[in-house]
């Protein structure tokens, strides 16, 4: 598993929806990225600023925020724990 340096954080994002609340099926090209995920694993935080989140928390994040990964056929998230919004 990659272990994050510094402020980042390894995100799984949430399965983005798969029908409207009114049972429409949403192909995948009208999909929109999910906002929140679940955190997997943090980095130690930097000298003056200790991390917030740790790893188990559920997290809202920016709709561009991050940069997608893949690691063992699974897409994750990375991104700077200043972009996560906040813990659900």
């Amino acid at each position: 598993m990659l272990k994050p340096l510094a402020d980042r954080v390894l995100i799984e994002a949430a399965p983005a929806e798969e029908k409207t609340a009114s049972g429409i099926i949403i192909p995948d090209t009208a999909k929109e990225k999910p906002l929140q995920g679940k955190v997997i694993a943090v980095g130690p935080g930097k000298v003056d600023e200790p991390m917030t989140v740790s790893a188990g928390d559920s997290v809202l994040y920016g709709q561009y925020s991050g940069q997608e990964i893949k690691l063992d056929g699974k897409t994750y998230l990375i991104m700077r724990e200043s972009d996560i919004y906040g813990i659900i």
